[in-house]
Parts: structure tokens; sequence; C-alpha cells
């Protein structure tokens, strides 16, 4: 069998046709706009955002996320191509199989993991971090923290045994999730209303306490003096991608993380009412309102707080963090965004784990994961199962990694989602010009290679652990394809794909 068997179009559109044994379709254009923006702002903007401004870009970090941004919108038109031409779950995966084959489908299906699942644990651990502040502390540092982080705090070394909040938020999330899509994406539309509006609250709040000081020089000086980290040692800005242009480069590559969830709407392709429609609208409708508010946010964000502070204190609370010691008389506004975040990293880890399990979903529909990941609830009619097991997965890595590692992982295997759909539009244009697609990404291949350099650009800026450790989590997701996968594969050729058992029910 050919590694690079690829599934026919006419197939996949049969597949979405049939909605009676599927997910059901309960999804309008604004359910996929929420969706999007629920998935979008979250740890990225609230956690990630002082992270590349105090490590890397300084006040910069708005050309962070314009960077960032013009590699998303890249994307993401390529992605509204796909999702309306092919709108079945499994988003980069079921699009890399129409247009490059069965391995490097199941290579940007492994990759999946780390941006959905991964971004999933990020967030929960950034959501128990705001959990305890909020309540002041109430949970012991040894049960919120993972058992490689450690603190000294009043003159005590502190050593974490594993993050519980993290665990909790994810289990009430997964149950949430195989109740059901529809009542998921209400709880996430109320969610999305109280975020947004405390981000604008913010913004113009924020405004009138911008000290101009704090943006000039606007890009980091290669003779910056080191910023002072909370354990008492220094943090240097010598580094090439620690300062000037190529601080910004890496800032983006950071920051990026903070668009996850605008790609995540085209999982839910299967289960939008008009997905030809609406799944465009959906998807660039979200990255254009983020993108915006984004910049906006990072512009106050950086000029209320000098850029050095969140490397010494406030880089996990960076919002709070800035309002409690640049804000006189607006304490209550802390409590406020401190309340709207953990709401808002709730949505984010929603759509996060709503993605993934739509990916295992088609993953195992054709045959290179285990049925247990489709099988859908007799009542509910959502893949249960694999909500249960991703629950266990991801909660492993949320209460026992800390965020920083998980959170670049996330970025480069979106970053190469973004690469390989990229590539399939112009690969798809050529080999089926004639296809009917209801959005067309214009001025293709010079967009697709745009987005394909750009994100490529991002993941070279990545650091060098980053990369190898995707690199080991690649080659072991290659030993599992070859074990496994291939041999049980129901695609056996060209525009072939084996019948279910249950399609003869």
């Amino acid at each position: 069998m050919s590694l690079f068997r690829r599934k026919s179009l006419e197939s996949l559109l049969a597949q979405a046709a049939d909605s009676d044994k599927g997910l059901k379709r309960t999804l309008t254009a604004w359910s996929l706009i929420a969706l999007g923006i629920g998935a979008i702002i979250g740890a990225g903007l609230f956690v990630r955002t002082a992270a590349a401004a105090g490590g890397h870009a300084g006040p910069a970090v708005t050309l962070s996320f314009i960077i960032a941004a013009v590699g998303c919108a890249f994307a993401g038109l390529c992605y509204a191509e796909f999702a309306s031409m092919i709108p079945i779950a499994g988003s980069a995966y079921t699009y890399a199989y129409t247009t490059m084959g069965e391995l490097i489908a199941w290579i940007i299906g492994w990759a999946l993991i780390l941006e959905y699942a991964l971004g999933a644990a990020t967030v929960s651990i950034a959501w128990s971090e705001y959990f305890n502040r909020l309540f002041d502390g109430a949970v012991p540092y040894e049960w919120c923290h993972s058992p490689f982080s450690h603190e000294l705090i009043n003159g005590t070394l502190h050593h974490g045994i594993m993050n519980a909040p993290a665990l909790l938020i994810l289990l009430v999330l997964s149950l949430l999730l195989i109740r059901g899509t529809q009542q998921s994406a209400w709880v996430n539309a109320i969610i999305v209303f109280i975020k947004v509006t405390i981000v604008l609250v913010f913004i113009v709040i924020g405004w009138k306490f911008i000290n101009g000081a704090n943006h000039t020089p606007y890009f980091i000086p290669a003779d910056q003096a080191p910023a002072k980290l909370a354990d008492g040692s220094e943090y240097s800005y010598a580094p090439t991608f620690n300062h000037g242009f190529l601080g910004v480069l890496r800032g983006a590559a950071i920051v990026f993380f903070a668009f996850i969830g605008f790609d995540a709407v085209s999982t839910a392709a299967q289960e939008a009412k008009n997905p030809k429609r609406d799944m465009p609208i959906g998807i660039l409708g979200s990255l254009v309102i983020c993108t915006v508010l984004y910049i906006l946010f990072s512009y106050v964000l950086t000029g209320v707080a000098p850029f050095t502070e969140f490397m010494l204190a406030g880089r996990e609370a960076s919002v709070a963090y800035a309002i409690q010691h640049h804000m006189e008389g607006y304490n209550w506004l802390a409590t406020a965004v401190t309340v709207a975040i953990l709401a808002g990293f709730s949505s984010v880890i929603l759509v996060m784990l709503l993605g993934q399990s739509r990916v295992f979903y088609s993953m195992s529909n054709d045959g290179l994961l285990p049925g247990a990941f489709s099988q859908l609830h007799s009542k509910f009619r959502t893949p249960f199962k694999s909500n249960w097991i991703l629950f266990l997965f991801v909660g492993a890595i949320a209460t026992l990694l800390p965020g920083d590692i998980t959170g670049d992982l996330t970025s480069i295997g979106t970053l190469f989602a973004f690469v390989l759909v990229s590539a399939g539009v112009w690969i798809m244009r050529v080999k089926q010009p004639n296809v009917p697609r209801p959005f067309r990404t214009p001025l293709v291949p010079v967009v697709s290679t745009l987005g394909i350099l750009v994100c490529m650009a991002m993941i070279v800026s990545l650091d060098k652990t980053t990369q190898l450790t995707a690199l080991a989590w690649m080659i072991i997701g290659l030993v599992i394809y070859f074990s496994y996968s291939r041999s049980r594969s129901k695609h056996k050729g060209p525009g072939e794909i084996l019948p279910k058992a249950s399609d003869f029910d």
C-alpha cells in the first residue's frame, strides 16, 4: 500500500452529506465566530503577551502580534477555502489526506495533538494560576504546580507535587463536551461576551495610565541592562533573539500561541448548519476581531508597566499585576479581570478539547486510531470515549508539566499544521482546479507561499529545545504509524475507503 494514498474528494463529500449517523449539525455562523473567539482570547493574550514583551520584544510586542496575525491571515484564508469545500471534522488532517496522502495526514494529525491537547493543558495550567491568585493562594504551592516547579517563598523552598486545579477544570469541561456541542456552544458564547467586555474595559481605562517612557525605546536595545528574576538571578537581553527585530520575531513565535483557535473552528465543520457559507465567516471573522483587540491590548499593557517588570513578577498574571501596581484606584478591575480571565481560559480549554476530539474522531473513522475515538454517545451523539481518554491524557500533562514547556510546543505544532494547509490549497488548485469552491483563497499561490514562509520563519525562531522535542514527538508518531496505523487503515487505494461495519446496520 502506498504511503501517499489519498482520500477522494467524492468520498469526503458523501460522508459530509450523511448527517444521520454522524455528528449533529447545530452550529450557526455566529456560533462559529464565538467558538473562534472563545479559543483565541485566553492564555495567549493574558499570559504570553507579558512573556514575549518581558523576554524578547519589549514594547514592540505589538509588532510581534502583527507578524503573527499576518501569518495567521495567510493560513486562515487557506483554511477557509478548505473548510467551505470539505465540510468534514478533522481540519488540517482531513485536508492533508485529500491533497498530500495518508502519511502526511498522519504527521499533521499527530502535530495537531501538540496544538489542541497541549494547548488545553497549557491553558489549564494558567487557569490554575489565576484561580489560586483570585483566592489569595488558598491552594498550597505543592498542589497547584508541577513536580518540575519550585519557588522560594518567605525563605522556604517549595516544590510542586501536582496541579490539582488544572485537573478539576479539565474534568468539568470534558463532562460538558460529552453532554453536547450545542450546549457547549451556548456556554462558550456567554463566556466570550464576558471576557471581550473585560478586555475592552481594560483597554479603555488603561489608556489613561499609559506612560510614554515605557514605550521608549520601542525595540529592546542590545545593551539593555539585565532584568531581575523572582529567584534573584538575572535575565540577559544580549542573545540574538532577546533584542531588536529578531527579538520581535521570537516574540511573534511566542504570542502566536495567542492566535491558536481560529483553526479549531474548522474542526467543527461537520457540525455547522451551513458549512459552505458559515465556515469562512467563522474562521476569518474571529481572526479579524481578535487581531484588533490584541494590538490594542498589548499597546496598553506595555504602556502601563515597564516590560522588564514582567520578568520579575506578574508574568503569569500580567494584567492584574499591571493594574495593582500602576493603575491606582482600580484594584476592583484587577479582581474583575481575574474572574473574566478564568472564564476566558475555560472557553479556550473547551474549544481545544472539542477540536482534538474531532481530529481523533476523523482519524479513528479512517482506521488510523482505535475505534473508541469515533464511538458516539447513543443519546448525545458526541465522541464521549474520546473525551474521556483526552481528559486523562491532557490531565496528566497539565498536572505534571510546567506551562512554559507546553506553550512553545503548542505553537510549533500549530505552525507546522499551517504550513501544510497552505501548501495543500496550492496542490488542490493544481490537481483539481474545477472542484466547486464556495470560498476561494485570493492570489494563490502567492498567499499560500507567504503563509508557508512566515510560519516557517516563526518555527526557526523558536528555541532549539522546543524544536528537538517536537522532532522527537514526530519520531514517536511515525513509529506508531508504521507499527499500528498503516496496516489498519481503511483506505486501501487511490480514492477508495473501505466501508465501516456501521454502514451496513
